[in-house]
C-alpha cells in the first residue's frame, strides 16, 4: 500500500470514529482539520526521504559514470606506457562501471517519476485541506443554523396553539372580572359614603333631564301637525325647585 493510500484509510478511519462519537460539531472539525495538517506533516517527511533517495540515486549513478571515465582514461594511459595488459584490466574496470551506472541511472530514472507523483499527490493533499480548511466555517455556520432551528422547533412544540390560546382567554376572564369588580366597589363607595344630598340632586338632575327631553318632543310633534288642537300638553314634570317654590305660593293663597 502507497504513502497516500495508507494516509486515506488513516484519515477515513479517524473521521469515522469522530463521526461516530457523535461529538461537537465544532470540535469534530477542528480535530479533522489537526489530524489531515498531522498526517500532511508526515507525508511530507515520506516525500522528503523519497527525493532524498532519488538524489543518492542520481549521485551513485554520476560516480558510476566518472569511475568509468577515470578507467578509461587509466587504460589511454597504459597503452601510451605500452602496458597493453594494464589496459585491458582497466578497460574491464571501465566496464563494470559503465554497467553500474546505466543500472543506476535506469532506477534512478524510474524513482523520479514515483517522486514527481509522490509531489503531485503532496500538492493535492495539501490543495484538500486548505479547502477543508475554507469550508469548516461554512460548515459550522451551517450547523448553528440547524441548532437554531432545532431549538425553535422545540419551543414551539412545548407550547401548543390550544395551550396559549386557552392561556389568553384565562387572562381576559380574569381581566374582565377585575374591571367588574372595580366598578361594583366604586358603586359602593359612592352610594355609601360622601355627601348623600348631593346624590339625591343628582338623580333630580338626571329626571329633570329626560322630563325636557319629552317635552322639547310633543312640541316638535305638534309643530309637525301630529297632534290635535285639542290635544292638551302632557303634565309638565316639576324639577326639585319648582315644587318647592309651588308649595311656597300655595302655603300663602291659603293665609288670610
Amino acid at each position: 500500500m502507497g504513502i497516500f493510500d495508507r494516509l486515506a484509510t488513516l484519515l477515513k478511519s479517524n473521521i469515522n470514529d469522530l463521526i461516530s462519537k457523535a461529538e461537537d460539531p465544532e470540535k469534530m472539525l477542528d480535530q479533522i482539520v489537526t489530524d489531515m495538517r498531522n498526517q500532511l506533516a508526515r507525508a511530507k517527511q515520506q516525500v522528503a526521504a523519497a527525493i532524498a533517495d532519488e538524489k543518492r540515486l542520481k549521485d551513485q549513478a554520476e560516480a558510476e559514470y566518472k569511475a568509468a571515465a577515470d578507467w578509461e582514461n587509466k587504460a589511454m594511459l597504459a597503452i601510451k606506457e605500452g602496458r597493453d595488459d594494464l589496459a585491458k584490466q582497466a578497460l574491464v574496470r571501465q566496464s563494470e562501471h559503465d554497467e553500474h551506472a546505466r543500472t543506476l541511472e535506469t532506477t534512478w530514472q524510474a524513482h523520479q517519476l514515483e517522486t514527481e507523483k509522490l509531489k503531485n499527490s503532496l500538492r493535492d493533499l495539501n490543495d484538500k485541506i486548505e479547502e477543508a480548511k475554507r469550508k469548516k466555517n461554512l460548515l459550522l455556520a451551517r450547523q448553528r443554523r440547524a441548532q437554531a432551528q432545532q431549538k425553535i422547533s422545540e419551543t414551539m412544540s412545548s407550547m401548543s396553539e390550544k395551550s396559549a390560546f386557552e392561556a389568553f382567554a384565562r387572562m381576559e376572564d380574569k381581566i374582565t372580572s377585575n374591571e367588574r369588580l372595580i366598578k361594583a366597589s366604586s358603586e359602593i363607595d359612592e352610594e355609601f359614603s360622601g355627601d348623600r344630598l348631593a346624590h339625591d340632586f343628582k338623580r333630580l338632575e338626571k329626571s329633570a333631564g329626560s322630563a325636557s327631553a319629552d317635552q322639547q318632543l310633543m312640541a316638535l310633534k305638534q309643530k309637525m301637525g301630529l297632534l290635535g288642537s285639542g290635544t292638551s300638553a302632557p303634565p309638565r314634570r316639576l324639577v326639585a325647585g319648582e315644587e318647592i317654590a309651588n308649595a311656597e305660593v300655595e302655603d300663602k293663597k291659603g293665609k288670610p
